[in-house]
């Protein structure tokens, strides 16, 4: 979901001295043994609250790896997920602004266990005046719907529909059966008939409004789910409390929306039936489309609303649809649509399709007439960088949501322009890799949804159109740019602030952006640029994709993928960035010649760790002549000690001494990183 955004900060590549790791620890080591024969260990006289056996105790992972969840941070030998499939014929009536629809669910219980009754998710409830979500939410006083009203509730028993018990709880639904669920693969179909009121512009995510030419549905999240059934929690019941999203097993929808004659209906998955809702013209440019790289209008501003852009001219028209391998669909329907398309190009020779639908008032070179620009663009750089987007086309519609992805199709704000459309564009079709393919729970872990997709669609904007919109910077926290280490030290310093691992609808508004969003990406950002390095970061990280790729991985999952994918123990990372808000105060406590009479024999810095927090480092010496000298020392360093006494081989005259000198840790205190030679 779309609120703000976080930007990479470009480091300066700086040249580097050309010393092994193992030399380095030969400065060092060779420094503290020195230190301790004169007996001046600065461990016993700098005030610190850093403590090393607390970042680096060994037994972070409490579990060991199991069948089902591998030690490596891959699915195990018996990794098990439960499928749903569903077929779904709705009815959008514009007068009474209602959905009624009847849905088949055909529910395959892979799980090892007998299931004696099904629990479905009805986000449309957190529309009721009883919701659980007006409380936590502050959504008390605003409009309401019912939300769903059922007509019928069945399962097909012995080749026959036989109405079940059933009750409702907030935004789950409990159905009782006569007989389990057979593990190991048994199914059950479930035949549920329902209407709901569409809410207004209080909807959020689901919603209607008007434009110009008539108003816009914005139609998500309609439709009965199915809960998760895991190895994790059983049933996964959390209620819809609205920050806290979506988790939801994969399987086909082929869902099929009739409407007045005169709307289109953008939705996910593929049109099964475009002879039928299209003209022989709209046909024929979307064909021309499939094979351009330019955009081509299927349906252009003077042809909206206009009765030759229908095949028919009364009544209505049902539009079919079916997306394969998916965990939900949605759509925007409206006779104000504009409609453009145009081809992408994937990997290894593969096309897709990126189209845009949005009305005349959002028209325009430097708004939505780029929008499928924007689309095919961030689609190209995901699948050439991560995974290959595996849908038959991708939607940018334009309306109120003002920021929100489903698969397939993504909501964006209908008066969004240039740099902040590119963005929010690249940000919500950049879900559909994290949680749409890498299936997580964003309904527990807001951070493996918000933060993931943050951190990729970062770089995104660098390649777009040679860095037409780069770089990205924070608006909420560096207006006109600034730098995200320092951005997120406010967030670190504030004792209030909860911890990434928070629960999703457990974190306030006020920290909602960046402990989702911001701190989550900018560790991903360190772990890359800082940590790992960018060859390592990659193919730890592409391999966690492509492992639980249409699976449901928990966050020990990830953090053992990259934990084995990149060859390092990051428990010290996971355990102070993620588990805590643990500060980074780096110092530079002294720094003189070994020799004051021959500067040739190199520098005795004192470098100290103030905070519970360590990182890998970076140490510049700058010379009297201009010249520079780095040197990059590992998290290592504070592995036993709080301070330590570092020989740096300089040669000449020295001016200062900086720890950190591109400003690219998050430091809470770089007042201390830099040292003046006398």
């Amino acid at each position: 979901m779309y609120l703000a955004f976080f930007y990479p900060y470009h480091i300066m590549k700086k040249q580097f001295c050309c010393l092994a790791a193992v030399a380095l620890l030969l400065f060092v080591n060779h420094s503290n043994a020195q230190r301790r024969r004169r007996g001046a260990n600065p461990n016993d006289t700098i005030s610190s609250r850093y403590v090393p056996s607390d970042l680096f105790s060994p037994l972070f992972y409490t579990e060991r790896g199991n069948d089902y969840h591998a030690a490596n941070g891959a699915p195990g030998i018996k990794y098990w997920q439960n499928r749903v499939d569903y077929t779904i014929k709705a009815n959008l009536d514009t007068v009474k602004k209602t959905i009624s629809a009847s849905e088949t669910i055909n529910y395959t219980n892979n799980s090892p266990d007998e299931l004696k009754y099904l629990w479905v998710q009805l986000d449309q409830n957190t529309y009721r005046t009883d919701a659980r979500s007006n409380l936590t939410t502050g959504n008390a006083a605003q409009q309401h719907t019912d939300g769903y009203e059922f007509e019928y509730v069945a399962i097909m028993l012995n080749g026959k529909a036989t109405k079940v018990p059933y009750i409702v709880n907030d935004t789950r639904m409990q159905i009782r059966l006569p007989q389990g669920v057979k593990p190991g693969g048994g199914k059950i179909s479930v035949l549920i008939n329902y209407h709901y009121a569409i809410p207004g512009s209080f909807g959020g995510r689901t919603d209607y409004v008007d434009t110009k030419n008539g108003k816009i549905y914005e139609i998500a999240q309609w439709f009965p789910r199915m809960c998760v059934y895991d190895d994790t929690h059983g049933w996964d019941t959390l209620p819809f409390l609205g920050s806290g999203e979506f988790y939801l097993e994969y399987g086909d929808i082929d869902y099929s929306v009739t409407v007045p004659w005169d709307m289109i209906v953008a939705g996910s998955g593929l049109l099964l039936n475009p002879q039928q809702v299209l003209t022989a013209k709209q046909q024929s440019r979307w064909q021309t489309a499939k094979g351009s790289d330019k955009t081509v209008m299927i349906i252009s501003p003077d042809e909206v609303g206009k009765p030759a852009s229908r095949p028919v001219n009364k009544g209505t028209l049902t539009w079919h649809f079916k997306m394969q391998n998916t965990r939900d669909v949605a759509f925007g329907a409206s006779r104000a649509f504009i409609w453009d398309a145009a081809r992408v190009n994937l990997p290894a020779g593969k096309k897709t399709m990126a189209m845009s639908v949005y009305p005349v008032e959002s028209a325009g070179t430097d708004a939505w007439g780029r929008a499928t620009e924007y689309l095919k663009g961030s689609i190209e750089y995901f699948s050439a960088k991560w995974f290959v987007y595996p849908y038959p086309n991708a939607i940018n519609e334009a309306g109120i949501a003002g920021g929100m992805e489903y698969p397939g199709i993504v909501f964006d704000g209908i008066t969004d322009k240039g740099k902040e459309l590119f963005w929010v564009t690249a940000h919500e079709i950049g879900h559909n890799w994290f949680p749409m393919i890498v299936g997580s729970n964003e309904r527990r872990f807001a951070w493996m949804d918000e933060g993931f997709n943050t951190f990729i669609d970062v770089y995104c904007s660098d390649v777009f159109n040679k860095g037409e919109y780069a770089p990205k910077r924070d608006g909420e926290y560096a207006p006109g740019g600034g730098n995200p280490a320092d951005e997120i030290v406010p967030t670190i310093i504030d004792p209030n602030a909860p911890s990434i691992m928070t629960a999703a609808d457990a974190i306030s508004e006020k920290y909602r952006h960046p402990i989702a969003y911001f701190k989550p990406a900018f560790g991903l950002i360190l772990l890359r640029e800082q940590i790992l390095g960018k060859d390592r970061f990659d193919y730890a990280f592409r391999d966690y994709i492509h492992n639980w790729a249409y699976k449901h991985p928990t966050p020990d999952d990830f953090f053992r993928s990259m934990d084995n994918g990149a060859g390092e123990d990051l428990s010290w990372f996971w355990k102070g960035w993620f588990y805590n808000n643990w500060k980074l105060d780096l110092a530079i406590i002294d720094a003189k010649y070994i020799d004051a009479t021959d500067v040739k024999k190199g520098l005795r810095i004192t470098i100290a760790n103030k905070e519970a927090m360590a990182m890998p480092f970076t140490l510049q010496v700058k010379y009297q002549d201009g010249s520079k000298q780095s040197l990059k020392f590992p998290v290592e360093t504070w592995l036993k000690d709080k301070a330590v006494t570092i020989t740096f081989p300089s040669d000449k005259d020295v001016l200062s001494v900086d720890i950190d000198p591109d400003a690219a840790l998050p430091d809470v205190n770089r007042g201390n990183n830099h040292f003046g030679m006398k």
